[in-house]
């Protein structure tokens, strides 16, 4: 069968993204992909990391001519998870296309899980729901042999439209083997031009493997409409095996490790690290964890001897407030403990920071700044607190939200309910904290010509900030 694979995330919709220059392949995409090709069928692929436009799958489709689409979203992505209604428009601009074309249409994402109304309005023949690989493999198999009308409705893990009501399937079992899967192919896309973007915007380069799949942790802010509470991690031995090929084949100079919670499973960081020794494999990397988990035992030292370079936290907020109103399970002062004993083995420490959610006043605001001065992490992500479907802080300020439902892109900031700012103000906010945070820095690193541009800022946001309340 010949079947073409796209996602919905296209970077060219996000102008942040672009302006960063910091590319990943779509990793769940290639997975599935290759998966697919290891079943026999034809399989080409649709890159919207680096396409210059949607005109890109016009042209594959028209010239590949695929019996089967596969719109298969990088849920390790968090860009991906963040449903951002231009993506959205472009999802449904493939959808179309390929429906005008009489080509079936398969959806896999997010968005898709928590709107499948409006996929399936669009004419898509069924949404995965859940882990999608064994789904898949029936769903296109039922394809292959045209019988997916007679069939559809055994297998799990399926929304569907039956009769103009949709229809759900039982819940598909998790994969509880991570190591069956296949790695992902980079060569089914143009891993090369990855590369020379890399180089030539950071002067290294940089791509990203997944080495669990789910989170146990229970942020009520944190939208988990595929995994859930699960937590399932592939072997060390495995991961190990992956960055060795990342290094040979794809001459990879750093990786990320995209987790939502990286080496979580008891004992596992040790026999990586014992692993990456025994394999003489040590490449820097960048990994997501939590405060609380690095004050266990030795994991900062297993970490830095397995190469890791920087550790990001959601720290999210330097109000225990807020944290505790998140029910995020750590402590403000773990937070400046950890990224104190991270530095101290010198190792990078990054912050994700959130701002805005609700009842957060500005002297929680002042705390979380005061926490970023006195820590001064090497790298700060800030965002918005982002209210989307299935979670407890969803359910908790509905009745606040506006008609606005999804940010358009991932410098919306937009909070979509009555809190207590507006979007212009989480705008000036956001940039404000990061010329603060950077004149600081660069003080700190006697990086001098950068001092102007920083304090440039710091000022007119005091300005602009005299104004908002005035107004």
């Amino acid at each position: 069968m010949r079947i073409l694979f796209s996602q919905s995330y296209f970077r060219i919709f996000d102008p942040k993204e672009m302006q960063r220059q910091m590319p990943y392949p779509p990793l769940g995409t290639l997975i599935a992909a290759t998966l697919m090709r290891e079943h026999g069928h034809d399989v080409h692929c649709v890159d919207g990391m680096l396409a210059a436009s949607l005109d890109i799958f016009d042209r594959k489709i028209e010239e590949f001519r695929p019996d089967l689409v596969v719109m298969y979203d990088d849920e390790f992505n968090y860009l991906t998870k963040m449903c951002l209604s231009n993506m959205r428009y472009a999802a449904f601009y493939m959808i179309r296309k390929a429906k005008s074309l009489k080509v079936p249409v398969i959806v896999y994402s997010s968005d898709a899980t928590d709107h499948a109304h409006a996929y399936l309005q669009e004419k898509c023949d069924a949404i995965i729901v859940g882990e999608a690989e064994n789904t898949l493999i029936e769903l296109v198999s039922a394809f292959s042999n045209h019988r997916f009308e007679t069939e559809k409705h055994s297998i799990k893990g399926l929304k569907f439209s039956d009769d103009g009501q949709l229809h759900t399937t039982p819940k598909r079992e998790w994969i509880d083997d991570l190591d069956s899967l296949s790695d992902p192919d980079f060569t089914m896309i143009d891993i090369e031009a990855y590369r020379k973007l890399w180089l030539k915007h950071h002067g290294y380069f940089s791509i990203n493997i997944s080495t669990t799949r789910g989170c146990p942790y229970h942020c009520n802010w944190c939208a988990k409409p595929i995994y859930g509470q699960i937590y399932h991690s592939q072997s060390p031995a495995k991961t190990v095996h992956q960055l060795v090929k990342l290094k040979n084949n794809y001459l990879a100079d750093h990786v990320w490790i995209t987790d939502d919670i990286f080496g979580l499973k008891p004992g596992w960081l040790e026999s990586f690290e014992t692993e990456c020794k025994k394999q003489n494999i040590v490449i820097p990397y960048k990994c997501l964890t939590r405060a609380d988990l690095l004050l266990k035992a030795d994991t900062i030292n297993h970490l830095k001897n397995s190469g890791c370079r920087t550790i990001w936290i959601g720290a999210e907020s330097g109000s225990q407030k807020i944290l505790d109103a998140m029910e995020k399970g750590t402590k403000v002062e773990q937070i400046y403990e950890a990224t104190d004993k991270a530095k101290k083995a010198g190792m990078e420490v990054a912050f994700f920071i959130q701002f805005g959610y609700t009842g957060e006043m500005w002297s929680d605001i002042q705390l979380t700044r005061k926490m970023i001065r006195e820590c001064l992490p090497s790298e700060i992500g800030i965002s918005v607190s982002y209210p989307l479907p299935g979670t407890k802080f969803y359910e908790r300020v509905r009745d606040q939200l506006k008609q606005k439902s999804n940010w358009t892109d991932s410098d919306d900031l937009d909070p979509m309910f009555s809190g207590t700012y507006e979007q212009i103000f989480y705008k000036i906010l956001h940039r404000f904290v990061h010329a603060e945070y950077r004149m600081l820095l660069n003080y700190k690193q006697r990086q001098w010509t950068q001092l102007p541009r920083a304090i440039y800022h710091c000022l007119r946001f005091w300005f602009l900030k005299f104004v908002y309340f005035l107004i």
